[in-house]
């Protein structure tokens, strides 16, 4: 399973930014798939995700202003970032769990300047 993210960049304090990420199979079939961030000097952190069956979760740091939507016809998952502050600079990582393997995309940068 190969992963394409895109979608990071600059943003500013309060403006909004989408990711996308391409499987290259089909997601139908996945476990779980979503979004983790790494900021400077911290930890990989789960962000949001989908499970098979469709669920959707959330962080609670990101509940309320990130949307996260999947297109199985796309094999796509996008992140919508509204309200976006200086906490969310971070690179971001898709994320596929299949048949118990984990999948990562290469991480896309994001930067909110206040």
């Amino acid at each position: 399973v190969q992963l394409q993210a895109s979608g990071g960049g600059l943003a500013k304090a309060g403006e909004s930014l989408t990711l996308s990420c391409a499987a290259s199979s089909s997601i139908y079939s996945f476990y779980r798939m979503g979004w983790w961030r790494q900021a400077p000097g911290k930890e990989r952190e789960q962000i949001a995700f989908t499970l098979k069956g469709g669920s959707i979760h959330y962080k609670d740091s990101v509940k309320g202003r990130f949307t996260l939507t999947r297109d199985d016809a796309k094999n796509t998952v996008h992140l919508q970032m509204n309200t976006l502050n200086s906490d969310d600079t971070a690179v971001y990582y898709c994320n596929a769990v299949l048949d118990g393997y984990n999948y990562w995309g290469k991480g896309t940068l994001v930067t909110v300047s206040s």
